[in-house]
């Protein structure tokens, strides 16, 4: 099990940016998967960015270009940067961790995201 805090939602006015952080904790191995989710009113869940432990990204179209995630070296904090919000970025992103790809994910508890002039 794997738990998760993240921090760096809040308001940002149409072209600005925010850097979502979330730490991971209570294990001593390396986290195979990081990345985030989001979840807008009345929509499904979905994928915006992951990090693999090999390196390997995927990013949703909608983020492309726009959104940058990484991890720090101990592969334990995953971030989103994210650059050029629009009204449609607005959700809750919540961070999700997978230790081992045969696992379940873990979520953490989800961070406010709003974007409106």
């Amino acid at each position: 099990q794997v738990r998760l805090v993240e921090s760096g939602g809040g308001l940002v006015q149409p072209g600005g940016s925010l850097r979502l952080s979330c730490e991971g904790s209570g294990t001593s191995l390396k986290i195979h998967t990081m990345g985030w989710y989001r979840q807008a009113p009345g929509k499904q869940r979905e994928l915006v960015a992951e990090n693999t432990i090999d390196g390997t990204t995927n990013y949703a179209d909608s983020a492309k270009g726009r959104f940058t995630i990484s991890r720090d070296s101990a592969e334990s904090t995953v971030y989103l940067q994210m650059n050029s919000l629009k009204p449609e970025d607005t959700a809750v992103y919540y961070c999700y961790a997978r230790l081992r790809l045969y696992m379940d994910p873990n979520w953490g508890q989800g961070t406010q995201v709003t974007v409106s002039s």
